[in-house]
């Protein structure tokens, strides 16, 4: 093997192959007690035993020593509201009236350009300082919301993807587009964005409510005609909006439906919620390839509802785990793992440490189709990966003298764990964020 030219990190490597909640998961959950993971032009080109690894190293390589600290694949956010950024942890309200007293609001600010340039700088700062590296984010129905959240994104090398939200009803008059307005933006959008390095586009109809049918046909003309882009939404997140949707649409037979009509149901979409979705909504959501997303810390704060993550893997969903900020009550992907715990708890269902690692990061690469690149730490994976800390915190220091395998170790950092636990965030093995720069 040769390793010339390389750089490495040094510690204790955990990552999923694949959902250890498989029928067969012994090997699901790959642990490495002392691995050397090896990075050359931001890819991993070797992974394995230090032991092994050290010796093919050159003697001029630079080793990062964390031993004592976990490296695992970083995180994944598969739904991120950035222009809610400023309005998270906004008391009272649940879904529909959240949306009129604070999220409007919070949106009618982005029409000054430099509202969205100087909250995507903070928002991909914020995603770093958390250990996501790769994230499906809303902007909002101003076309240079997207422009700047790209522009950020793509300085730091991220793993990113974005829409302008469509939305021509049931909203105020200054964040309304039209449906030719959006079909021309948006396409302009994904002929400047979509590719470009690590960049990927997402048709974004805000959530079936405030979009009208010639909205909904446009968008799908959209995704027709640029079918590797995703179709990001949202779905059955709250009860009173189901009712909604049956009264805007009363042809439909359900939710999805809706969707389905208007060509936004295939491989590549991504529907946010999905807590209350029938056996058939799973079924066909399924058979489309398409994915949804649990966001355990928003569906609390709104009272919406327990996602029954147990429910949708016996019908084959592929589901990811988002923040969804500013709902969302943190950016951690920890801190969400341990409501995701939680809320299946209350389902029957006691996730393991290796299923949280798995929807925190393989399952959102899954959810966007792009698990052939991030979220494990492989041969030939872009080099995206976070350090975390058993030991951030006085109480986790002393929890860790108590405990004796990684895989409990893991466990606690899910259960325990926030941004203090993120010792420092790689994006193509280029270190973006360092808890403390002067180490």
């Amino acid at each position: 093997m040769n390793l010339q030219d390389s750089a490495a990190i040094r510690g204790t490597i955990v990552y999923c192959r694949y959902d250890p909640g498989a029928d067969d998961a012994s090997e699901a959950l790959r642990i490495i007690e002392d691995g050397l993971l090896v990075i050359r032009a931001g890819r991993i080109v070797a992974i394995g035993a230090a032991s092994d690894l050290l010796k093919e190293l050159d003697a001029q390589a630079e080793v990062v020593d964390r031993r004592g600290k976990l490296i695992v694949p970083g995180f994944v956010d598969a739904h991120i509201h950035y222009a809610q950024t400023d309005i998270i942890a906004s008391y009272g309200e649940k879904l529909l009236s959240w949306l009129e007293r604070y999220t409007f609001p919070a949106e009618m600010r982005f029409a000054d350009p430099e509202v969205a340039r100087d909250t995507a700088a903070f928002f991909v700062s914020e995603l770093l300082r958390n250990g996501t590296t790769a994230a499906l984010v809303l902007g909002t129905v101003h076309a240079h919301s997207v422009d700047a959240l790209f522009g950020e994104a793509q300085q730091r090398g991220m793993r990113l993807a974005a829409g302008k939200v469509l939305m021509d009803r049931n909203a105020p008059e200054a964040l309304r587009d039209t449906a030719e307005s959006g079909y021309r933006d948006s396409q302009a959008l994904i002929e400047r964005w979509h590719g470009c390095g690590r960049l990927s586009y997402a048709i974004t109809p805000r959530f079936a409510p405030a979009c009208s049918d010639a909205q909904l046909a446009a968008a799908g003309e959209l995704a027709c005609h640029y079918p590797d882009t995703y179709v990001h939404t949202h779905i059955a997140e709250n009860v009173d909006e189901v009712a909604w949707v049956a009264e805007l649409f009363p042809w439909s037979r359900d939710y999805l439906d809706v969707y389905d009509r208007y060509q936004l149901l295939r491989r590549g979409s991504v529907y946010a919620h999905g807590i209350h979705l029938s056996a058939s909504e799973h079924q066909r959501i399924t058979q489309a390839g398409a994915a949804t997303v649990f966001c355990p810390t928003s569906n609390l704060f709104l009272g919406s509802g327990l996602f029954d993550y147990g429910r949708a893997c016996c019908n084959r969903l592929t589901v990811g785990l988002a923040t969804d900020v500013g709902a969302g009550t943190s950016f951690s992907m920890l801190e969400t793992a341990a409501e995701a715990y939680k809320v299946s708890q209350l389902n029957g269902v006691a996730l393991s440490a290796g299923r949280l690692l798995y929807l925190a990061t393989l399952a959102g690469a899954e959810t966007l189709n792009v698990d052939d690149r991030i979220g494990r730490l492989d041969i030939g994976y872009e080099a995206d990966f976070v350090v975390l800390d058993p030991e951030a915190t006085p109480l986790m220091a002393r929890r860790n003298q108590h405990i004796d395998t990684t895989v409990d170790r893991l466990f606690m950092l899910m259960m325990m764990g926030d941004d203090r636990c993120v010792h420092s965030t790689w994006v193509q093995g280029v270190c973006q964020h360092h808890r403390d720069a002067s180490d």
